[in-house]
């Protein structure tokens, strides 16, 4: 699993939803002042988020984006799937888009690695909720450091000396 822009730019916009009271809906334009994101690219971000339920919008005057739900009850398994699709590292390990293999039975690296992996990545990202991202947000993180830390897909090919 790696970490996108996108991920880095919902987490960031999910974490100021949860810091409004319930019922109140923000402008894409003010969304975007808040958290440090183009408009243009955040709403396509929301637009994902909305189609998995994780936010609503509403249009029209008084309209924006909300959160359907309380902070705590939308994780960050939830999100990233929403933003990216399965987490799992392989597809035959897949819980919600799997992919026979026909050695699936008989790999020894499906079996005892990667479902392991995939089940290991699940549970801590089920324990992580907006809520907290909400705690962060209060707190002035913004994540935006994560964006130097992201790994260019050039340097993942590249050999370490």
């Amino acid at each position: 699993m790696r970490l996108s822009n996108t991920d880095i730019y919902a987490l960031k916009a999910l974490g100021y939803l949860g810091t409004q009271a319930e019922g109140i809906y923000i402008g894409s334009e003010d969304l975007s002042a808040a958290i440090g994101v183009r408009r243009t690219y955040l709403v396509r971000i929301l637009a994902a988020l909305a189609n998995h339920g994780l936010v609503q919008s509403k249009k029209g005057v008084g309209g924006g984006y909300s959160l359907p739900k309380p902070p705590q009850e939308i994780t960050l398994r939830d999100v990233l799937r929403a933003v990216d699709g399965p987490i799992a590292p392989l597809s035959c390990v897949s819980l919600n888009w799997p992919k026979s293999c026909p050695e699936e039975n008989r790999c020894c690296a499906r079996n005892r690695v990667w479902i392991r992996v995939r089940d290991a990545v699940l549970e801590a990202l089920s324990q992580v909720t907006v809520a907290d991202l909400a705690d962060d947000f209060r707190q002035g993180i913004d994540y935006s450091s994560c964006l130097e830390h992201l790994l260019p897909p050039s340097e993942l090919l590249m050999p370490r000396e």
